[in-house]
């Protein structure tokens, strides 16, 4: 397992799989370990994934000040591994909380950015959070589904801050609830660290008018057809920050859209790749 060292000392580790030009992944979570993405349902065969494991997850270690867990003191980090690979520019996949990182990260550094794929990002370093309402009507699309009924209810409360998270509503996040869905639902608590999340997007965490001025890189942003944050909806809001941006939703998925429909995904991010 290949490590470096953050500029504060901190040592870092990531993941190398596939074959082909690097590819560095940020995960969400916010702050899971990279282990959940995999092999982002086959992209390895196109790209070497570099998946980040941040400080704090999976094999990297905790660092000795938990301010560093905010999201804008994680460009440092990125930053770190493009001068440890010996990368020039570089393309970026994020996703979900990691698209923020992403999109800071590009703001900061836009010369080292080659290309963003966004990836179910709810790009809150824009200043657009997914909303109560957007999570709501996304799950209404699921009235159908046999685990429904039991759901809804502590599900309406969560986005409305009156209940907390609640396993029950897992499903809403996947496009589809199979055997595959719940053991990737079921790694969840043991490859997150919920205190750095905490300190992930606190106050100052973000600057929008910063970040909408300064980015350049051409980006993909693609979120699943029944995700509830983003949804498609807020997803093109998102494209249409970026002067090159395309827009794409990908049917019958979720929130981990290479998990629903892995052929489909890996089909449509490689073709954006290969653009460059």
């Amino acid at each position: 397992m290949p490590t470096l060292t953050a500029n504060d000392g901190t040592q870092l580790a990531y993941h190398l799989g596939g074959d082909g030009p690097p590819l560095i992944v940020l995960p969400g979570g916010p702050m899971r370990a990279s282990a959940y993405l995999g092999d982002l349902g086959g992209l390895s065969d196109h790209r070497t994934l570099v998946l980040l494991d941040l400080r704090g997850t999976g094999d990297s270690a905790v660092p000795a000040d938990p301010a560093t867990y905010r999201c804008d003191r994680l460009v440092d980090d990125v930053e770190a591994l493009r001068a440890h690979l010996g990368l020039e520019r570089m393309d970026v996949l994020a996703h979900s909380a990691g698209g923020s990182l992403a999109m800071r990260y590009a703001a900061r550094y836009p010369a080292r950015v080659a290309s963003l794929s966004l990836i179910a990002v709810t790009p809150r370093a824009l200043g657009m959070p997914a909303t109560a309402e957007d999570r709501l009507a996304a799950a209404r699309l699921r009235e159908d589904e046999p685990w429904y009924g039991a759901a809804i209810g502590p599900f309406r409360a969560w986005p409305a801050g009156t209940g907390d998270f609640d396993p029950v509503f897992a499903p809403f996040f996947y496009g589809c609830w199979d055997d595959a869905a719940r053991a990737h639902f079921a790694r969840d608590e043991v490859e997150t660290d919920d205190e750095a999340a905490d300190v992930h997007g606190s106050p100052g965490a973000y600057d929008p008018p910063a970040t909408h001025a300064a980015l350049a890189a051409p980006v993909l942003v693609l979120t699943g057809a029944l995700d509830g944050g983003p949804r498609p909806c807020l997803a093109r809001r998102c494209a249409d920050a970026f002067p090159h941006a395309e827009a794409v939703v990908q049917p019958g998925a979720g929130h981990y859209p290479w998990l629903d429909d892995p052929r489909w995904f890996v089909r449509r991010v490689a073709a954006f790749l290969g653009k460059g």
